[in-house]
């Protein structure tokens, strides 16, 4: 398979395009997942561990099976497609068996399988079909700037996640306010976490696909943040006053 530069700019602008349009979507109606499903009512619902491994697995397993099928290998390409396929092995594998979320209505779930299946193959597609990364790449200032934050995000991300898994015993349903970690500075350090990891990794790259994700994530996660903080506000009187949604300090 070659590299087709007309793909290549259709998926970037897939990506940057439909990031705007979910943010703008985002702002007049909330993604009806978690605490903002009101009531599943008739709708087919899927558990939440099943859930998660089914809409996560395509961005893990669709990379690697590129891999598999080409022989396009260095030691720079081999690194960033096991931080790609790294994070979705967690999130698939480990996440998904932990969590301890509530169902989810199915046609979110079919949403997120068709997405992370383009943005795996795409993501995939252009890492081993059309970026040039020779040896020399490992020591370059972007790769290692770029390790180091996808890395710190990717610790926030999923130190955020076991505070927000521990929050509550089995069977408790009732929201608790989180606290610990960087949960002490912004409400949504979980997603503060992931968008810190893929400019990372966009960084590492050094790539425009990889870029126009990361956009795409900061639009998708974002406005979740920002809800969320809302949420605690309203819900919790003690609710710490200085802390952020998704910045610290900042916003």
């Amino acid at each position: 398979m070659a590299c087709c530069e007309n793909l290549y700019f259709v998926f970037n602008c897939f990506l940057t395009l439909g990031g705007i349009g979910y943010l703008y979507k985002q702002n007049l109606v909330q993604t009806p997942y978690g605490r903002y499903v009101k009531s599943l009512g008739k709708q087919v619902s899927v558990p939440a561990k099943l859930a998660w491994f089914l809409q996560e697995l395509p961005s893990f397993l669709v990379p690697v099976l590129l891999w598999y099928t080409t022989d396009r290998t260095t030691k720079s390409r081999i690194l960033l497609l096991v931080m790609f396929c790294g994070h979705y092995f967690q999130r698939t594998f480990i996440y998904a068996l932990l969590t301890r979320g509530r169902p989810s209505p199915l046609q979110i779930v079919i949403f997120a399988m068709i997405f992370c299946t383009i943005n795996g193959f795409f993501q995939g597609y252009y890492m081993v079909y059309c970026a040039e990364y020779d040896d020399a790449w490992l020591t370059d200032i972007r790769l290692i700037l770029g390790g180091i934050m996808f890395l710190l995000g990717m610790a926030i991300n999923i130190h955020s996640d076991d505070i927000l898994r521990n929050l509550r015993k089995p069977g408790e349903i009732n929201y608790k306010i989180p606290r610990g970690g960087m949960f002490e500075y912004v409400s949504g350090a979980n997603f503060l976490g992931e968008i810190i990891e893929w400019f990372g990794y966009a960084l590492a790259t050094w790539s425009l696909p990889a870029l126009s994700f990361a956009f795409f994530t900061l639009c998708s996660v974002g406005p979740r943040a920002y809800h969320h903080h809302r949420y605690y506000l309203e819900k919790f009187e003690d609710y710490p006053k200085s802390r952020k949604a998704l910045i610290p300090f900042v916003f």
